[in-house]
């Protein structure tokens, strides 16, 4: 394997391993998404009905008002929003949860990119609930915010370049929980 391919491997694991993180982070501090709950008592909101394809619509609109907003210009991931059940709530619940990244950009870019956003989404009706660095060792400078209106909550890094990767943006964003017109509806997606 050459270096190249082992650096792009060696960043795409720490990719995986800090959207696995986010999405767990997500779920247990964002108190409008309320995945991970024990029971349906406890959901603070009613469900939109909704299926899986309009609702993944949705979340990419979010994402490219996001990718908008942080105005640079890159390369940006393929994979689009996937399903994950709340079954907590009712087996007929699911929330979407996107990652993707935009990349091929510099380190002033990234520098750009978060100081827009911090800009933009206030004045696009998200609230930002932490603007501070990552707890890695890279010390990234990463913001989290909620979109109560559109029923999302996200989380941006601004990853410079490193001996294993170049600088991105790296994005997560999810959505509350959704009601699909039945649980079989959403058997088989993902």
């Amino acid at each position: 394997m050459t270096d190249t391919k082992k650096a792009v491997r060696g960043r795409g694991i720490t990719g995986m391993i800090k959207a696995t993180a986010l999405a767990v982070v997500l779920a247990g501090s964002l108190s409008m998404l309320s995945v991970g709950c024990s029971n349906v008592k406890d959901l603070n909101y009613t469900p939109v009905r909704m299926d899986p394809d309009p609702a993944r619509k949705k979340a990419k609109l979010v994402s490219s008002g996001l990718l908008e907003m942080a105005g640079v210009k890159g390369k940006v991931t393929e994979p689009g929003p996937s399903v994950s059940r709340c079954r907590e709530y009712g087996d007929d619940l699911y929330s979407l949860s996107h990652p993707w990244s935009v990349y091929e950009i510099s380190d002033e870019q990234v520098d750009t990119g978060m100081a827009n956003l911090r800009k933009g989404l206030t004045e696009n009706g998200w609230k930002i609930t932490k603007d501070g660095k990552a707890k890695s060792q890279a010390q990234d400078p990463e913001i989290y915010a909620e979109n109560d209106g559109q029923g999302f909550a996200m989380v941006v890094t601004g990853m410079k370049k490193t001996a294993t990767g170049g600088p991105m943006l790296l994005f997560e964003v999810v959505s509350k929980c959704y009601r699909a017109a039945s649980a079989a509806s959403l058997d088989g997606e993902y």
